[in-house]
Formats: C-alpha cells, sequence, structure tokens
C-alpha cells in the first residue's frame, strides 16, 4: 500500500465532504473541513476554474479510490472483476469494495478508519469463521462471521470505535457488540451503502 505523506484532511477539503480518512476526529467539530470547507491552497477560496467533464469523472474516481484507502492499480482490477459481472458496473464496483475485509472491520465499528481497520488486519487481530485472516482485501461472502482475536479483545482502538456504531446501521451487517463479532448476511443493495459517489461516473472515464 502506497503511503500518502501529506495531510489526508487536504484531501477532503479537495473533494469538499469528509472521507473519512482520520478516524475518531472526523466525527467531532475539530475536523478541518468543518472550518475550512474549500480546498486547499492559497487560492482554495477563490477559485472558480470550470471543470471539464473528463475532469469531473477523475476527481469522482479519485475520491472513491481515496474513501477505500486503494492504489490506482487496485482500483483498476476491481473495476475489471466489476466489467465481467452480470448488472450496472459502478455498482457492482461498489458492492465489491464494500465486500473488502478491512471495509467490513471498519464498518462494524471495530476501526475508527479503513486505515486503523487494514492494521487490525495485517497485525492478525482479525478472525473470519474462526481463523485469522490477514490480507485486508479478502472478499466475504454471505454468512461469513467477522471477530476480533481473544488475546486482542481489550484494544482500547476497539472499545472506543464501537461507541460509534449503532447496531442495524448497515442491513447487510449483524453486530454482536458483546462478542465483538458481526455476521456478512448478504452483498448490499447499492440504495443501502452510506457512500455518496456517482459510480457512472466512474465507468465513463474508463471507458474513454
Amino acid at each position: 500500500m502506497a503511503v500518502y505523506h501529506d495531510a489526508v484532511c487536504k484531501l477532503c477539503r479537495r473533494e469538499r465532504q469528509k472521507l473519512f480518512l482520520k478516524g475518531t476526529k472526523c466525527y467531532t467539530e475539530k475536523c478541518p473541513l468543518e472550518k475550512k470547507n474549500y480546498p486547499p491552497g492559497q487560492h482554495g477560496t477563490s477559485r472558480r476554474t470550470k471543470i471539464s467533464e473528463y475532469g469531473i469523472q477523475l476527481r469522482e474516481k479519485q475520491k472513491v479510490k481515496r474513501i477505500y484507502g486503494l492504489l490506482e492499480s487496485q482500483f483498476k482490477n476491481y473495476f475489471e472483476k466489476a466489467l465481467k459481472q452480470k448488472g450496472r458496473t459502478g455498482e457492482n464496483l461498489i458492492k465489491l469494495l464494500e465486500r473488502r475485509l478491512d471495509n467490513v472491520v471498519f464498518r462494524l465499528g471495530f476501526a475508527p478508519s479503513r486505515k486503523a481497520a487494514r492494521q487490525l488486519v495485517r497485525h492478525r487481530h482479525i478472525l473470519v469463521d474462526g481463523k485469522i485472516v490477514d490480507i485486508p482485501s479478502y472478499l466475504l461472502k454471505p454468512g461469513q462471521v467477522v471477530s476480533i482475536k481473544e488475546k486482542s479483545k481489550t484494544l482500547d482502538v476497539i472499545h472506543n470505535s464501537l461507541k460509534r456504531v449503532k447496531e442495524g446501521t448497515y442491513p447487510w451487517l449483524q453486530i454482536d457488540k458483546a462478542t465483538l463479532s458481526g455476521t456478512f448476511l448478504h452483498i448490499p443493495e447499492r440504495a443501502d451503502i452510506p457512500l455518496n459517489a456517482n459510480e457512472q461516473l466512474i465507468v465513463e472515464l474508463y471507458s474513454k
């Protein structure tokens, strides 16, 4: 995974919306976007440049790629998989991204951000159907259970993060806070996924 060395909050300001890259800070008034809802840079408040159709499509792709924390090559691979599936390519793409283990760990509330979720997975704190899985890109199947390894259940990052998630928030996930586990019930419908993005623009971009 490539490392982004600049302040990640600038990415949210560039997209003019929260990408939830900074963990718990994104849920508080300390989020820079609350005070500076304009692009970064000395001309951020005065930019009025008209963006081309290609530019709009590119921005949408960059936004979704950053939300899920992927490299360009990884994102393109998911698009190719989505293209081969039946149905709408854009919706297939988002559904594939939602099935990633790091994303599900984040959605279940075990981590404050997808980046933190990837760390939990890579450091072997996460179980899938009772077995350690240390691959963030692992795609979950309906019925599989994600849980925290017994020795890791005392980690503060997990318990602090769980406070922000209410059971039933995501209809395709069943969360059990008492046992620190969650079930991936089914592949979500696009309408149920809380993602402010127009995936059709991404399809149009890659179709050029």
